[in-house]
């Protein structure tokens, strides 16, 4: 099985299945004295981790990260980083009765033309189980970012069903608006809109309730990322980011700055119109390019969304065939989420930030000498 490895000058390889010991990611590129240490990965792995509220999957996983290699006294030591996350809970039992069968949505099939044989336990190798590990290479991108620049990546959901949040300004949008209400109680659904994130946990039981589940859309903005990251052809900022994203499960759809809003628009209304800043710096008014141009960062917030499926996974029963194609139906058993959105957002935020680590190194690399200096 190849492409498991993503990246150039931080690159990540992963390994690990749903129900297997664990899930681990050797980072290679990172630079040296940074300060890094356990604590650094549990935040964002609590984030992902199941189990966390009613609206989640009810699979209990500690997610206790463990550096096997690459830190030294607390400072990355520029050698290969190792981080493992062991599996704790799994029960492949409730997968043994459809072991069979397909299940509409998954890998199953397309697993089975491709290898011929599969893992069934919870999709093994397909399962949202494998980004533990990228989210722990997520943290140590979060904390290149910060160290280097002062760059942030902070994810939220916009929409789940019909029901759209209202953010006027992405880049003004906090952690803390993200995690917890105005009261000090969590917001479980990660809408920084509280009214409506309301309404979406509302609906995500009601769907739950129902043995069903929901999609929705999630924002992803980085702040204080400095122009000139990005390649000008096949290693376009955007087109890494979409890989990045698309490379999740259940996403279906990305797009970034006015997106699909620009097919309706004259080119008149679509321009951002340089001028220069408070600061002395060249900038836009507006942000309708969502941080890139040609490809590459331009310095204002770079604003990506991504649209992500419902969780297939269902314990209704659904009509589907068996491997040898004979026609039967299936409910899934396990534990499983009723709506994503929720514990994608730690995963996306990852991945943005995973792309954006990797090409300001690649810019550094690219930047390092110029005629003249010793």
């Amino acid at each position: 099985m190849t492409g498991n490895s993503f990246g150039q000058a931080l690159r990540i390889t992963t390994a690990g299945e749903s129900h297997g010991p664990g899930n681990v990611v050797i980072i290679d590129g990172v630079p040296a004295g940074i300060p890094f240490s356990v604590d650094d990965l549990l935040p964002d792995l609590a984030r992902r981790r199941p189990g966390q509220s009613k609206i989640v999957t009810q699979r209990k996983e500690s997610d206790e990260p463990e550096i096997l290699a690459g830190v030294f006294e607390g400072r990355t030591t520029g050698t290969s980083l190792a981080i493992l996350i062991r599996n704790q809970d799994q029960r492949s039992k409730d997968y043994s009765d459809i072991k069979d069968k397909y299940r509409p949505g998954h890998a199953d099939f397309t697993f089975d033309q491709k290898y011929g044989f599969r893992d069934y336990r919870g999709g093994g190798r397909s399962s949202a189980r494998e980004t533990t590990a990228r989210v722990a290479a997520g943290a140590l991108a979060k904390k290149i970012l910060a160290e280097a620049f002062g760059g942030r990546v902070l994810g939220y959901v916009t929409q789940v069903g019909d029901l759209k949040a209202e953010i006027a300004n992405p880049a003004s949008v906090t952690l803390q608006q993200v995690e917890e209400f105005a009261d000090g109680q969590p917001n479980i659904v990660r809408c920084p809109d509280e009214a409506v994130a309301q309404q979406m946990i509302a609906k995500i039981e009601e769907v739950r309730k129902a043995g069903d589940s929901i999609g929705g859309a999630a924002e992803i903005v980085a702040a204080n990322i400095p122009a000139g990251l990005g390649e000008p052809v096949f290693d376009k900022l955007k087109a890494d980011l979409a890989k990045a994203l698309f490379s999740l499960p259940a996403v279906l759809g990305v797009e970034y700055g006015i997106g699909f809003g620009c097919v309706t628009m004259r080119g008149s209304e679509h321009n951002d119109l340089f001028t220069t800043g408070e600061d002395g710096q060249i900038t836009t008014k507006s942000n309708r390019h969502g941080g890139m141009l040609g490809g590459i960062s331009t310095g204002l917030p770079i604003v990506l969304r991504a649209a992500v499926k419902p969780t297939s996974s269902l314990p209704i029963e659904q009509a589907t065939v068996t491997s040898s194609g004979e026609a039967t139906t299936i409910r899934t058993r396990g534990r499983h989420d009723p709506c994503l959105l929720p514990r994608f957002i730690p995963m996306a935020e990852a991945m943005v930030a995973i792309v954006i680590a990797d090409h300001w190194l690649r810019w550094r690399a690219q930047n390092a000498w110029s005629p003249g200096t010793e």
